[in-house]
């Protein structure tokens, strides 16, 4: 259909109402009474059901991560480690692994885990424990890669 002017282009009301309610509709097809048939009234639920899945895939995301640390900090526990110094000193070590995988080792592979806290238990004693500790000159004998 071809028109002439933009008024009568406003004026159709054409299929979209149809479709548009329909989509609506669908969405609302598992709600309980009159917000499961009735437009104006299913169209405020489905609305609000919308804004309540889009917060709950934030806290999900979020509850995971949370249930990931506390996996590894039981297991950091078990293994007499602190969960930061687990952490910091994979980190040192060039060890990039996400919590998730952290976690899963703790749960389904605690040989291949506990060896991992040993590497970062190795390492924080082989690392200075302040910045002051860092700066001072080494002992007697050591060859370090700055003096050669």
């Amino acid at each position: 259909m071809v028109f002439l002017s933009f008024v009568n282009c406003m004026r159709v009301k054409g299929p979209d109402k149809f479709w548009k309610r329909r989509q609506i509709l669908k969405l609302a097809a598992h709600f309980y009474g009159r917000k499961r048939n009735c437009y104006s009234i299913a169209i405020r639920s489905v609305q609000k059901a919308l804004q309540h899945a889009a917060y709950g895939r934030k806290v999900k995301k979020l509850e995971r991560i949370n249930l990931w640390k506390e996996r590894i900090t039981a297991a950091c526990e078990e293994l007499n480690i602190p969960y930061p110094l687990l952490m910091e000193n994979l980190a040192r070590c060039d060890i990039a692994l996400s919590k998730k995988t952290l976690a899963d080792l703790a749960i389904w592979e605690p040989r291949t885990f506990k060896c991992l806290t040993q590497i970062a238990a190795a390492k924080n004693q082989s690392y200075p424990p302040t910045v002051k500790a860092a700066l001072q000159p080494p002992p007697e004998g050591v060859i370090t890669r700055g003096m050669l």
